[in-house]
This record gives structure tokens, C-alpha cells and sequence, in this order.
């Protein structure tokens, strides 16, 4: 913006501030009037419709899935794609901040006076791209299966198999039927067509970052084991 450009943009804005309304009491009014009324609104609808909070925690049960609120969801699937220990606080911490940050500063970073979204590109990026991704990964985590539950129908001696699978963690990565989510891991669905017995025996003992290697299970309770690699074999 040259000199020119600057002059007339000042001349413009102190023209519109002239004929304008004050923030005060006009703008102040009127935003205190519409939050008295969406307050007002969502007070009779939990007092009329209630409030979903869900089934009762029961500590006695082992099959319950802890679920997030919705506004969660997009943490929930950070959490399930980024794994190691060591940077749970990254993912929890860390990427929300930064992207909170990076919103409140775009003001200070685009500082040109166009109000057309494709005339500041960086701003419209930015925005986009934020948005986006969290509506992405809400989504993922709205509609991922649960992790300790296989409904596909197997052959009876298959079913030690499944359960070993269903609560090992396979579902957090992996999708087995109807359950599970789709990555960051393949679709196990028909593994055993693709690879046999033996491959999947290896691959779970020495398996590619960032899948948990299963050697410790196959030492400790080899039966386990021998009836995970013998399910996941029979899915074809």
C-alpha cells in the first residue's frame, strides 16, 4: 500500500467512524441481548429435552468404552494417531496451542486492510486449514469403532483368536469388519488372503513403526499368541 493508497483508506475510515454507532452502550447492548437469549434458549431446552449424558459408569464391567463430548472428538483421534508415551503431551498440549496461537496472531501476521477473503490469502489458509483438520479428525473420532469389540462372525475355533485380538489393541489402528478404524493401519478384514500364517507371525513380532511389537506376548503366553496369528490367518 503506497502513500496514496494509505491516505484515502484513513480518509474513508474517519468518514464510516463519523456516520457510525458507538461500541458503547449500542455494540454492548445488543451482543448482551443476543447471549441472554441463546443462554435463555439452551436453559429451556435442557429443562424440556434434557441433557444425553449417557449410561451410568459401572466399575464392575470390563467391555465399556470410554467415549469424549464431541468437542473432544478431534483430540481423541490425535491421541489414537500419535502414540508413544513421550509426546502425549505434545499431542494434548503442544498442536492445540500452536493452532490457538497461530489463529490469535493471524491479525498481526495478514495486517492488510482488505476485508475480501481471497484477497489475504494467508489469513483465508490459515483459517481453512485449522478448521479443517480439526473438523477432520472430529469426524474420524465421531465415527471410530469400538476398540475392545469384534462383531464378525468366525468359526468356533477362531473365537479365543478374536478375543485376544479385539483386546489387544488391534482395533485403535487396525479394522476388522464392521469394527476398528481405518488407519493409520490396513484393513485386517481379509489379512489372511493376502499373507499367510507364518507372515503374520513375523510381522506381528517385528512390525513397522508406529505398530507395538507382540514378541513380548508370543514369550509370555505363546497360546495367545499361536491364536491371534491362527484368526487373523482364517480372515479371508
Amino acid at each position: 500500500m503506497d502513500a496514496r493508497q494509505k491516505e484515502q483508506y484513513l480518509r474513508e475510515y474517519s468518514i464510516l467512524k463519523n456516520q457510525g454507532k458507538p461500541f458503547f452502550p449500542y455494540a454492548v447492548f445488543k451482543d448482551g441481548v443476543m447471549a441472554c437469549i441463546v443462554l435463555g434458549v439452551i436453559i429451556v431446552m435442557a429443562i424440556f429435552l434434557g441433557a444425553e449424558l449417557g449410561p451410568k459408569a459401572d466399575p464392575t464391567t470390563t467391555t465399556y468404552t470410554p467415549r469424549p463430548e464431541w468437542y473432544f472428538f478431534f483430540l481423541f483421534e490425535l491421541l489414537r494417531v500419535i502414540k508413544p508415551p513421550e509426546v502425549v503431551f505434545i499431542a494434548t498440549v503442544g498442536i492445540p496451542t500452536i493452532c490457538m496461537v497461530l489463529l490469535v496472531l493471524l491479525p498481526f501476521i495478514d495486517r492488510g486492510p482488505e476485508r475480501h477473503p481471497l484477497r489475504r490469502p494467508i489469513a483465508t489458509l490459515s483459517g481453512i486449514t485449522v478448521i479443517g483438520a480439526m473438523l477432520y479428525l472430529t469426524l474420524l473420532g465421531a465415527f471410530a469403532g469400538a476398540p475392545t469389540e469384534i462383531d464378525l462372525e468366525v468359526a468356533p475355533e477362531y473365537e479365543k483368536g478374536k478375543l485376544v485380538a479385539a483386546s489387544s489393541g488391534c482395533l485403535a489402528c487396525h479394522k476388522i469388519g464392521d469394527n476398528g478404524n481405518d488407519g493409520p493401519g490396513p484393513e485386517l478384514t481379509e489379512i489372511g488372503a493376502r499373507l499367510p500364517a507364518p507372515a503374520i507371525a513375523r510381522t506381528l513380532e517385528n512390525p513397522t513403526s508406529p505398530m507395538p511389537s507382540y514378541a513380548a506376548l508370543r514369550q509370555n503366553e505363546p497360546e495367545k499368541f499361536n491364536e491371534l496369528v491362527k484368526f487373523l490367518s482364517s480372515l479371508k
